[in-house]
């Protein structure tokens, strides 16, 4: 699968008083990718600006030479998301109901039957009509995945992908994650999750601070990281 080029170009996004991303210039290409960055340093930010859920307000962001937030529904089949915390990505009170909606929204001729197929290929036919909220943490999170894979869109956009999760689901999660043959990118303060990524950004204060190669770059995080700690991390962080 040949994803298409994200391109950002001195890309920035600001609310009233606060500037939250600056100047971010980036040709994303690669097929695995990690921004890394402390909490609070404007990665998930970035990651909307990306899957066009937000608009840069300075700068600009494309894929493939469109604009993704001009028509989020022509990017379905570009891009797809998935949030750190299921119960914000999750709609409907089903799992056949919640899987069949994406595919209702690249107008699939028949999206129950498909949604079928995608549980029982996956071994969890038997979640069908289960209720979306009877499902554990790490268990609404896998249907999210599906329902994005559904979807098959050429780069998949991961919050957090790990995070709050057990060691099973983990490793479970991490594998499927290594499997696909989509471009990820994924967004985390954790260096060891991005770890086998071949090309890693890291997010200081809403810029990039450095961007190369994984083992490069988390290096030089982590010793950032382990110098704040030694003074004190919250210092810098007012406001």
């Amino acid at each position: 699968m040949t994803a298409p080029g994200i391109s950002l170009s001195n890309a920035g996004f600001s609310v009233p008083g606060r500037v939250i991303l600056a100047g971010i210039t980036a040709d994303l290409t690669q097929h695995r990718i990690g921004i890394l960055g402390r909490n609070g340093s404007g990665k998930s930010t970035l990651l909307r600006l990306i899957a066009g859920l937000i608009a840069p307000t300075s700068g600009s962001v494309s894929i493939g030479g469109a604009g993704p937030a001009g028509d989020r529904k022509a990017m379905l089949s570009q891009i797809g998301i998935l949030f750190q915390n299921p119960d914000h990505q999750i709609l409907f009170p089903t799992v056949i109901e919640e899987l069949s909606f994406g595919l209702r929204q690249i107008n699939h001729p028949n999206p129950a039957a498909r949604a079928r197929e995608i549980l029982a290929a996956d071994g969890r036919l038997h979640w069908e009509t289960v209720a979306t909220h009877s499902l554990s943490q790490g268990q609404r999170h896998y249907l999210c995945l599906l329902s994005i894979l559904a979807m098959e869109p050429a780069t998949i956009l991961l919050d957090e992908p790990l995070a709050g999760l057990d060691l099973p689901t983990r490793t479970r999660l991490a594998r499927r994650f290594a499997s696909l043959p989509q471009r990820l990118i994924t967004v985390t303060h954790d260096p060891e999750t991005v770890e086998t990524c071949d090309r890693v950004l890291w997010l200081e204060g809403g810029e990039i601070r450095a961007d190369g190669a994984a083992t490069d770059v988390i290096a030089a995080f982590t010793a950032e990281m382990a110098k704040l700690g030694d003074v004190d991390a919250d210092t810098d962080l007012a406001g």
